[in-house]
């Protein structure tokens, strides 16, 4: 789909990289430029304890890094510069995510790049909207923006994301950036500059968490699996043969047949349980009566018969056993890099179809 453009990456960790990795899944040529006196990515050397340690990359690198051609070209170099001029002179796309004090050194400053080539659609990550200069990390933002506070059982047994969210929320931001941008230089022949910082990715994605606090007053704090607004959503029981079930019930409507399917079809007459508002006030107490006519249920039986009847209800899975699912089979994308066999699951989740 995107054969005829050249994209140049110099970004490093994540969120640059898969920005690069979603250009090159759609067939786009896409050059990763690594620094070759730090070794490359650093996300090369962030290996678990299950993986070869003399490998020269890891799960992670591999991850967001599937379809591109790896160069390392000294940038602070007369020679590696002169290797970045001209892939930058032909290039449609450039993604980099250096500070500014080292992308002058590395001439990768805007002002350059535009002279080099006008039609250049450069976009550039920064960590923090307001200081440029502060080093970024996924889990110091997911603090600092409220997440963490919201995550976890209580306050005293918080948790973080167990994926780098701040970054997957800049790449989706910087996406549709770039998208636009492209879409404009079809029109007017110009590039342009797009920026994304990971702070205003992060609380662009507070979204409801951030209306509930500014339009209700509420400070969102960590409810573990629960919803603040909906119950019983985001309640997880035990059946009778161990495996976890997660429900998902958003209306009144799927709380009265949850209640039938489980032979508790007198449970939404209660006053406390009438409707969303009282649920939520009563979420214990219904919890409570739940679990006790969840846990005699097995299973794949049980959430065969909440399909049925339009209830939203899941398995809660192992990420192996998500990894398993016919879905999941279909995503995954195997390559060879530096000689070894790597596996990833595909990044673009969209199909575009005829009209």
């Amino acid at each position: 789909m995107l054969k005829d453009l050249l994209v140049i990456e110099t970004a490093g960790v994540l969120a640059g990289p898969a920005v690069g990795m979603f250009f090159a899944e759609l067939g786009a040529r896409v050059v990763k430029l690594e620094n070759p006196r730090q070794g490359g990515d650093v996300t090369r050397k962030w290996k678990l304890p299950e993986e070869d340690p003399s490998s020269s990359i890891s799960s992670y690198f591999s991850s967001v890094n599937h379809g591109k051609e790896h160069q390392f070209p000294d940038l602070a170099a007369p020679e590696g510069r002169a290797e970045l001029d001209a892939l930058v002179a032909q290039a449609d796309v450039l993604i980099s995510n250096q500070m500014d004090k080292d992308s002058e050194k590395l001439g990768l400053g805007r002002e350059r790049l535009r002279m080099l080539n006008p039609r250049l659609v450069h976009g550039h990550i920064r960590g923090y909207a307001g200081n440029p200069a502060r080093p970024a990390y996924d889990v110091v933002l997911q603090a600092e923006t409220g997440y963490i506070s919201m995550c976890g059982t209580d306050r005293g047994h918080l948790a973080k994301l167990p994926v780098a969210m701040i970054d997957i929320l800049a790449a989706h931001q910087l996406k549709e950036g770039l998208l636009l941008a492209l879409l404009e230089r079809g029109r007017t022949g110009k590039g342009a500059y797009v920026e994304v910082s990971l702070e205003e990715a992060a609380l662009a994605g507070l979204v409801n968490q951030a209306s509930n606090w500014l339009m209700a007053g509420h400070v969102a704090g960590p409810l573990g699996t629960l919803h603040p607004n909906i119950a019983p959503y985001g309640e997880h029981f035990t059946c009778a043969d161990g495996q976890r079930v997660i429900l998902a019930v958003g209306s009144d409507a799927q709380f009265g047949k949850l209640c039938k399917v489980l032979g508790m079809g007198s449970l939404p007459a209660e006053p406390r349980f009438s409707t969303n508002v009282q649920r939520v006030a009563h979420r214990d107490q219904l919890a409570q009566q739940l679990a006790a006519a969840i846990g005699n249920r097995q299973a794949p039986e049980l959430l065969a018969q909440l399909e049925a009847a339009g209830v939203p209800a899941g398995a809660v899975n192992t990420v192996d056993r998500a990894l398993g699912s016919a879905t999941a089979q279909a995503m995954l994308v195997e390559e060879r890099m530096d000689g070894r066999l790597t596996k990833r699951i595909r990044g673009n989740a969209f199909r575009i179809l005829p009209g």
